[in-house]
């Protein structure tokens, strides 16, 4: 952990570089010495049907969610979260001047008991 995805609607599919945008996030949530390198997960996920407020106008959205496995202190989480979204915000908003756009990001923190993983990076990347 963490696993980063951003869920966007298919009219600003060309609009955005993922590789380029998740080095940033990866390179981020690895400097915070929060996370372990080898649990960073990045993906992103276009939707195709979608409805924004009136379907007047070619509304476009974003929205990110950050999960996190369960032990860090809600004052590290909110630090993570807050820096995390000022990089999204500098990121998005070029394009956020050029379009209506909405942006939104959230983490959240997964259950201890009912969370299962399995991983044989970390043992890669410690070698």
């Amino acid at each position: 952990m963490p696993h980063f995805t951003a869920e966007y609607s298919a009219n600003i599919k060309d609009d955005i570089d993922f590789q380029e945008f998740f080095g940033q996030v990866n390179t981020f949530l690895g400097n915070t010495g929060v996370f372990p390198l080898g649990g960073i997960r990045s993906r992103a996920i276009r939707m195709d049907d979608y409805v924004i407020a009136d379907a007047k106008h070619d509304y476009a959205f974003i929205h990110m969610t950050l999960k996190v496995g369960a032990g860090r202190d809600l004052e590290t989480r909110q630090r993570v979260a807050e820096e995390l979204f000022a990089l999204i915000d500098a990121y998005f908003k070029p394009l956020k001047d050029k379009r209506l756009l909405a942006v939104s990001f959230e983490m959240t923190e997964l259950d201890s008991v009912l969370n299962f993983k399995s991983n044989n990076i970390h043992q890669f990347l410690n070698a």
